[in-house]
């Protein structure tokens, strides 16, 4: 009898040709894909052919380490394939309608467009794509696809190619099958775009724009075009999240500090160069700089995908320039933003379900959960199977997540004392004279976007301070200031953090108490300024002096 693993192999095989087989059934599938944007294709394809209604997946591990959930009893889990290593194995995923959590528990961040966010995506999308000339937001959508998939056919064009035999595709030539598979692939993606966006892409888009959709009826095709549909509209999709993020968290800051700043004076001065000086290196506290290169290398292994995992037939290209900047994740933080508890008060950082924001998926990758997955070679297929007994009961997975919650706030208590943070500021930033240098922008009234963008350039890396046996870390993030006890700021799950709005009202706090730049440095802020400036028209003009002397060159 067929394994469990060859069981599902066919389940996938059965999917991937009823999807394309009708306008309903593809256009569900789409649907899907939107909410689980960050999987790869096949994995969608495994996730709707059991759950299409699923949400936000992550493995056992996830749900109970770091999301504080614990997975009922009664559910089996959802089976991916996972490809990443010498041999395919199974892995399971649970949703999060399959898991349970206290007042301490942690629900996943699904980002929301809203119509206030039209401007903001709009622009953004126009400079990571360089893309302009729509009318709006829709039309925008569509012709950043539309160029993507034509870089898309030129990179994978020729494997499309080979693979057509026994489609429908096989009798049209070379240009007639990628005009079909361009139209098939920017309607299809465009749809799933403005699905995840909530714009009703009914209005839009009718039976007849699919037409060429069910020309891909074999497995090899619907895997080709649901690659490209699937990593494309990821790119687009972690764009438009990635800037609602941003504008939430800007609006968020600006509420607050409004709330909290209303006695203060509209205009921030800086202290008199008679104020009494700050000690720049308090006897408390011993300086254990670490610059970024120092620090820990690489990224810590992603045990959760709110994203969606699994890997592709076709390696990605993301429908980037081939001269522009990499696809979009950096950041983040790859996996989804965790939204509050489902109780009690939420934390100062948003959790995110995986590891870095913004990192995407590479070919044939899977999960990445660490030790989650299983291969199960029952020679009978788990059409109702137990799975769930390889796992801990409720019981169990309640206690563990208890006694990791008390131990974690053993180790931090969560929030450090206002000194260590204080001096942090004051001398954990890597940039020379970042003191005399913030001091200068400050003064200068700038927009508050101009100086945030500054205050985020000044700080950078990673940094240690003790403070008698007390170590301190901070890493500068995206998102804002990470700092901890001990010396791995950069992947503590317990450290503080405060946005870069927090660390510019704070800087800003310790100008106007005179305890963030010392008299000398005040002082003498204004001939720094004036010396960093001739140094650099000196620069200029040897370099033009050089430009000038050089031979031109005949060809």
């Amino acid at each position: 009898m067929a394994t469990k693993l060859q069981h599902y192999a066919q389940l996938a095989e059965q999917t991937a040709v009823q999807v394309t087989g009708s306008y309903q059934s593809w256009t569900a599938f789409l649907r899907t894909m939107a909410r689980l944007y960050k999987y790869p294709y096949h994995e969608q394809l495994m996730i709707y052919a059991q759950r299409p209604d699923a949400t936000a997946c992550a493995d056992y591990d996830t749900w109970n380490k770091q999301m504080r959930r614990y997975v009922r009893g009664k559910n089996t889990g959802i089976a991916l394939i996972d490809t990443s290593g010498d041999n395919p194995e199974l892995k399971y995923v649970f949703d999060v309608s399959d898991t349970r959590g206290g007042k301490n528990a942690r629900y996943p961040y699904l980002f929301q467009f809203r119509e206030e966010h039209e401007l903001a995506v709009t622009h953004a999308l126009i400079d990571r794509f360089e893309v302009d000339g729509a009318r709006n937001l829709l039309d925008l959508i569509e012709e950043i696809v539309n160029w993507s998939m034509g870089d898309y056919w030129d990179a994978h064009g020729q494997d499309i190619l080979r693979i057509v035999d026994g489609s429908f595709l096989e009798e049209y030539d070379e240009e007639n099958i990628r005009f079909i598979f361009h139209q098939a692939a920017v309607v299809s993606t465009t749809y799933t775009i403005l699905s995840r966006c909530g714009m009703n892409p009914e209005l839009r888009y009718e039976h007849l724009d699919f037409m060429p959709v069910f020309d891909f009826n074999t497995p090899q095709t619907i895997s080709a075009l649901g690659s490209a549909i699937s990593q494309t509209s990821e790119t687009i999709l972690r764009q438009i999240e990635v800037t609602v993020k941003r504008y939430e968290r800007e609006k968020h800051a600006e509420r607050s500090h409004d709330h909290e700043r209303t006695d203060l004076q509209k205009e921030r001065g800086l202290l008199h160069p008679q104020s009494e000086p700050v000690r720049s290196e308090p006897a408390a506290a011993d300086q254990v700089r670490e610059d970024a290169e120092n620090l820990p290398k690489g990224t810590p292994p992603d045990p959760v995908e709110q994203h969606d995992p699994v890997g592709d037939p076709v390696s990605p290209s993301a429908g980037d320039r081939p001269d522009g900047e990499p696809a979009a994740g950096t950041d983040p933080d790859r996996a989804e933003e965790i939204g509050g508890s489902d109780g009690g008060t939420e934390g100062q950082r948003p959790d995110e379900m995986g590891g870095t924001d913004e990192h995407l998926e590479g070919p044939g990758g899977g999960d990445h959960s660490d030790g989650t997955d299983l291969l199960l070679t029952d020679d009978e297929p788990p059409i109702t199977g137990d799975q769930f007994s390889f796992f801990a009961s409720e019981a169990e997975q309640i206690q563990y997540i208890a006694e990791a919650e008390s131990a974690e706030t053993a180790l931090s208590a969560f929030t450090l004392p206002q000194e260590y943070i204080d001096q942090m500021l004051r001398v954990g930033s890597n940039t020379d004279n970042a003191r005399t240098r913030l001091a200068i922008e400050y003064s200068k009234q700038l927009p508050r976007e101009s100086l945030l963008s500054f205050i985020q350039k000044t700080y950078h890396g990673g940094y240690g301070l003790k403070f008698g046996d007390t170590k301190v870390s901070a890493w500068y993030a995206e998102d804002g200031m990470h700092i901890t006890y001990g010396d791995s700021a950069r992947y503590a799950r317990n450290a503080q953090i405060l946005s870069w709005e927090d660390v510019a009202n704070r800087i800003g706090e310790l100008l106007d108490e005179g305890q963030f730049a010392t008299n000398v440095e005040l002082a003498e802020m204004r001939s720094f300024e004036q010396k960093e400036l001739a140094e650099k028209l000196i620069y200029l003009k040897k370099l033009d002096s050089a430009n000038a002397i050089m031979p031109v060159l005949k060809f």
